[in-house]
């Protein structure tokens, strides 16, 4: 196609060429113009000779460029005339003969030559025409959109006549573009966005892209992919191509130029925009010099639109459950009876969508197995994630079992609960309907309370495990800034990568961010109830598993609590979740016979994590001793932990019934009767 596409634009300037080579056989002496014009005259017959290709459908590069910006014949033969030393390396030669200044451009002067020369055969006269080029080159519609441009220094028919940068490569139907023009890829149109594209914007974008009237069409989304792929899709439903690039939006030529490549191709043009630099504002984007319809995807207030076209504003969403599934269905046609689930687990933009399933099948493809196993959706979600995600935070892949928790039977049925509500949200608030009918909210929330060491960080990594999902760890203390607005945009940073990855969002210490909220008496509780409300408004959008963490349940502000779909108190274990733990902790196999269980249970009323880290502390003891865990170890390893957290000591475990039996039971009451409000409260570093 290209082939022909070329000839047909070799042929016309070919006739340029021939035209030129007869002013100099008439305005010339003979020594001075017989060679150009044999050289100009041979190549165009050579051009004729050439072999042409099949036809190209549509019209030609240079007619869409005619069209577009309405060139009259006298511009269009200009833009041929210009375009003649990109053609061949003889002809950039030869224009450099008959420069005054020696470029290998043709002149103005030369123009006004050629001008002169066809008026004088048609009308005898090359006064209007001379006149009428003057204006052209200063205020015509191809100098006004940059196609052609007046360069180098002197007289003002001295100086050269240009075309616009790669122009001339892709008038031959090439893929050129300047460097101002850096490569953007839209993608082809993904499956999954008819509900999007039936909404009433996004309705009104189509028919503004159909009409080829000049307007912007604002496409803003934080995640450039998910913007381009709207795009891509309005595009698509006008039956129109995009051409994409990264530019300066209030850079003159370079929109020019994105005008301009984009018309020879048939083309909507799309600017892509990412946020502005540290210091300054959104950009205006100096579309003037387009003449249809703009696309610009653009980070949220990186572009402000000017008041010279009028504007369109896309949103991206909503993306309903059936699109969702639709999107699931095509990007893993061997597997459509996991689509509801996949889409229920992952419910992805279908651009994240297409893209994570493009890694799904060439792990599959590479493994020499099906791509229908779940964890091979959840690593391509995590491997893509990863390189993106803010600083301070972790993206784990869970492994613990349900088996691993001890709780208690109400706390056990609210975790399990909150599983069952990610887990058929399609269902209840899609398909039943209970979004619009009682106004739910989707995504589910809980805040687990309790001492220090009583399982909540386990417990999200259970819950993580259970949902089949990755867990985004964030350390909340690590969020807080002194700077103003600094917390703001990290927590956003962090909901952000939750939403990427489709995580269980873990955030600890979430009394840091979520305190009570206080009466203004000077410009820091201003700024701290910002913070509040900021995280309060953002986690009502969230609409993943979120789980945050606290040891002070009463610093918390009263208006998170109640936006909690539950709240799970963990308390102190009792003496057979103790045991339980202990059982857990340490593996039959390393036990001596003297272990007794039952007797640590009962004798230290701690939380698990103090038996769990006793346990690890007592093995390794062991190790160096290469014996077996004894009952002396876990004893030894427990004073440890009373004393790292300066409690004091119960002493020694003993078998129930034997020697100091009652006075060890006694020690181990009194322990438990300041249990409650040793571990409640926070420990001091």
């Amino acid at each position: 196609m290209s082939d022909r596409i070329s000839r047909d634009l070799s042929l016309r300037a070919a006739a340029v060429a021939v035209r030129v080579a007869e002013l100099l056989e008439t305005t010339c002496s003979e020594e001075a113009g017989a060679e150009p014009a044999a050289f100009l005259r041979d190549w165009a017959a050579a051009a004729e000779r050439r072999v042409p290709g099949p036809a190209a459908p549509g019209p030609a590069p240079l007619d869409r460029l005619v069209r577009c910006y309405r060139l009259g014949a006298l511009e269009t033969e200009l833009v041929l005339f210009a375009g003649l030393p990109d053609e061949h390396e003889g002809l950039a030669r030869t224009f450099r003969t008959m420069h005054p200044a020696g470029a290998p451009h043709p002149s103005i002067g030369l123009a006004g030559l050629l001008v002169d020369r066809a008026a004088r055969s048609t009308t005898g006269t090359a006064a209007p025409d001379r006149v009428a080029l003057r204006r052209l080159l200063h205020e015509g519609p191809a100098v006004r959109a940059g196609l052609l441009a007046l360069t180098g220094d002197g007289p003002f028919h001295e100086r050269s006549l240009t075309l616009a940068d790669h122009l001339w490569e892709a008038l031959h139907g090439h893929p050129a573009r300047p460097a101002a023009l850096e490569p953007a890829d839209a993608g082809p149109p993904v499956p999954g966005l008819d509900g999007w594209l039936a909404l009433p914007e996004s309705v009104r974008a189509v028919a503004a892209l159909r009409s080829r009237e000049p307007r912007t069409l604002l496409v803003s989304a934080p995640d450039e992919t998910v913007a381009l792929s709207r795009c891509a899709a309005l595009a698509g439903a006008a039956g129109l191509d995009v051409f994409a690039a990264r530019a300066r939006p209030d850079d003159p030529t370079a929109m020019g130029l994105l005008g301009l490549h984009a018309a020879a191709r048939g083309a909507v043009p799309l600017l892509v925009v990412a946020g502005p630099p540290p210091g300054t504002g959104p950009a205006t984007p100096a579309a003037d010099r387009i003449p249809g319809p703009l696309l610009i995807c653009a980070a949220p207030g990186a572009v402000r639109p000017g008041p010279q076209r009028p504007v369109l504003t896309v949103p991206v969403g909503p993306v309903g459950v059936a699109d969702r599934r639709r999107a699931w269905r095509a990007a893993l046609p061997g597997t459509p009876d996991r689509a509801p689930e996949l889409a229920a687990r992952h419910p992805l933009d279908p651009a994240l969508t297409a893209q994570v399933a493009l890694d799904v099948r060439s792990r599959a493809a590479l493994a020499g197995t099906g791509h229908d196993g779940r964890p091979d959706v959840s690593g391509a979600i995590r491997a893509r994630a990863g390189a993106l995600l803010p600083p301070g935070v972790d993206l784990v892949g869970p492994s613990a079992p349900w088996s691993r928790l001890v709780l208690s039977a109400e706390a056990d049925g609210q975790l399990r609960d909150a599983v069952a509500r990610l887990r058929h949200q399609a269902l209840v608030l899609d398909d039943w309907r209970l979004r619009e009918t009682a106004r739910a909210a989707r995504g589910v929330r809980l805040l687990l309370t309790g001492p220090p060491g009583t399982g909540k960080s386990l417990a999200a990594e259970v819950l993580a495990t259970e949902a089949g999902r990755d867990l985004l760890v964030v350390d909340g203390s690590e969020l807080v800034s002194k700077y103003i607005g600094e917390t703001e945009k990290n927590l956003a940073a962090c909901f952000e990568a939750a939403e990427r990855t489709q995580a269980v969002f873990l955030l600890d210490e979430a009394d840091a961010l979520f305190g009570t909220r206080t009466e203004i008496s000077e410009a820091n509780d201003r700024f701290a109830n910002m913070e509040t409300a900021y995280l309060l408004q953002r986690l009502d959008r969230f609409d993943g598993l979120a789980v945050l963490t606290t040891n002070l349940r009463q610093n918390i502000d009263a208006a998170f609590i109640r936006r909690m779909d539950f709240v799970v108190e963990f308390p102190l274990p009792d003496e057979a979740g103790r045991h339980r733990m202990w059982d857990l902790h340490l593996p039959r196999a390393l036990r001596h016979a003297d272990v007794d269980l039952a007797a640590l249970a009962q004798c230290y009323p701690v939380p698990g994590g103090w038996i769990r880290n006793a346990a690890i502390g007592a093995a390794f003891r062991a190790a160096d001793e290469a014996g077996q865990v004894r009952q002396a170890h876990l004893a030894g390893a427990m004073r440890r932990e009373y004393g790292k957290a300066g409690r004091p000591f119960p002493g020694d475990p003993v078998t129930p019934g034997g020697a100091g039996a009652d006075r060890r039971a006694a020690q181990a009451l009194a322990a438990a009767g300041t249990a409650s409000d040793t571990f409640t409260r926070k420990e001091n570093p």
